[in-house]
């Protein structure tokens, strides 16, 4: 019997299992480094509910970081990649279609936003006033707190299709015909590399060692933006996750807003060498604020293109600053110069919903290029949603989105070492739940026609 490895159980990961299940009759295990809910002191495993832990080790498990956070699905095969660099539009659209029923079979709730076109061409009108551009998108908003239920429900589809889960199991190495694991090789027919943005810097060596064909992409770095929660209303009556792309003034370089939690909270996240900010939502809890990540386009040019390394050192720095936390800062503040302290943000008219931070000075935590592009960018925002350039709206940084080393595949999804596969963000094919899951569809199919010829 045919035998398919997948490094993964993220969005890639399981959407390519459940490919390979349906259209074949191979073996298929998925080895993921994480613990099942059951093992992780969960109480979603055993209530339903969730308690928000912090930080949540349920990212870190099946589902991965995109199958386990706010949860909100866009649904178009062009935004957090680019399904038609593989496939045609019409084909992208179907699979987008599909990943979407699928998160619906599991339990996602059936309300859509997005749909009133005539209310997304009037904010679209406003957004070009202002020399922004707004994207319309289809969502479906799942919930921090309904993931786990989600997920649980695939995973338990998966097994019933025969499909192993290997749970807190770490593959060291990818080799030629398989993979070693506890200093064992595992042969296997083909091998699925899909370990997510977790695993990015793990697949980056493995390509190294392998000289597999890479380049590195651009990265995104900026500011968690809070606000009261009534500011965002009448966006958020439009898209729920609503993306504006912006050009700075003074470099025209490409700002962007990204993943908006409404009514919801900004969380830590800590990496290996520094800690940043992130947002979470939840469809039982709600904050009186709104929040929403505020990024800054970063690309190299030759002789130095490493991104990765330029933006960790970025958030090691605002780390620095932090003393090992968060640096927050009245947008205010900012633009007087001085660093907020503890007493202006207990003033401000925003009340933060994360406290473990350190008031101070993001222009000494930042780039002055980036923070110049955040700032004329907000002000160019705030003709579009009125009040989100107020003097008391909270900027926490850092928020760096690494993507990851971009493998080269061809149409298939296949590297240059023959039956090895990539598909997700961990491979820098892309960024967000829906596109992570269409590239594992595609990798499958790749798998599968290949075995066919």
């Amino acid at each position: 019997m045919t035998e398919v490895a997948i490094i993964g159980a993220g969005p890639a990961g399981l959407f390519a299992a459940k490919e390979l299940a349906d259209k074949s009759d191979f073996s298929i295990k998925i080895i993921e480094k994480g613990k099942p809910i059951s093992e992780r002191n969960c109480p979603v495993a055993e209530t339903g509910e969730c308690i928000k832990c912090e930080p949540c080790d349920v990212m870190h498990g099946v589902g991965g970081a995109g199958g386990m956070s706010d949860g909100t699905l866009n649904l178009r095969h062009d935004i957090g990649g680019d399904l038609t660099k593989f496939v045609e539009k019409e084909e992208a659209e179907e699979i987008v279609k599909d990943i979407d029923s699928v998160f619906q079979k599991h339990g996602a709730p059936k309300k859509l936003y997005g749909k009133n076109t005539s209310e997304t061409d009037k904010l679209a009108r406003k957004a070009a006033a202002a020399d922004v551009k707004f994207i319309p998108i289809k969502q479906r908003h799942m919930g921090s707190e309904n993931l786990p239920k989600i997920i649980s429900s695939f995973r338990k589809e998966l097994e019933s299709k025969g499909v192993e889960f290997q749970l807190n199991t770490t593959v060291s190495e990818i080799c030629k015909n398989g993979i070693i694991v506890n200093g064992k090789k595992i042969e296997s027919d083909y091998v699925l590399a899909a370990p997510g943005r977790a695993g990015a810097t793990w697949l980056a060596r493995q390509a190294e060692k392998l000289e597999l064909k890479t380049s590195h992409g651009a990265i995104d770095v900026g500011v968690r933006v809070e606000v009261p929660s009534i500011v965002m209303d009448p966006v958020i009556e439009v898209s729920r996750d609503p993306k504006f792309h912006i050009r700075s003034k003074t470099f025209d370089d490409f700002v962007r807003t990204f993943c908006t939690n409404h009514e919801g909270f900004v969380v830590e996240e800590r990496y290996e060498e520094y800690v940043g900010v992130n947002g979470h939502s939840l469809r039982s809890e709600k904050s009186e604020n709104a929040n929403f990540a505020f990024l800054s386009r970063v690309s190299l040019t030759k002789p130095v293109t490493n991104t990765t390394a330029y933006g960790e050192s970025i958030g090691y720095l605002a780390t620095t600053i932090g003393g090992g936390k968060p640096v927050v800062q009245r947008l205010g503040d900012l633009q007087r110069g001085q660093r907020s302290t503890s007493g202006r943000i207990e003033r401000s008219h925003v009340n933060p919903t994360l406290r473990s931070v350190t008031p101070g000075d993001i222009s000494m935590a930042l780039p002055g290029r980036i923070v110049t592009n955040l700032q004329e960018g907000l002000d160019q925002l705030d003709q579009v949603i009125p009040g989100v350039a107020s003097s008391s709206t909270l900027l926490y940084a850092p928020e760096v989105k690494l993507y990851a080393t971009k493998i080269k595949v061809d149409q298939k999804m296949e590297t240059d070492i023959k039956n090895l596969f990539v598909a997700g963000d961990g491979a820098g094919l892309s960024r967000d739940i829906v596109n992570a899951s269409g590239t594992g569809i595609l990798s499958a199919r790749g798998i599968i026609e290949k075995e066919r010829d």
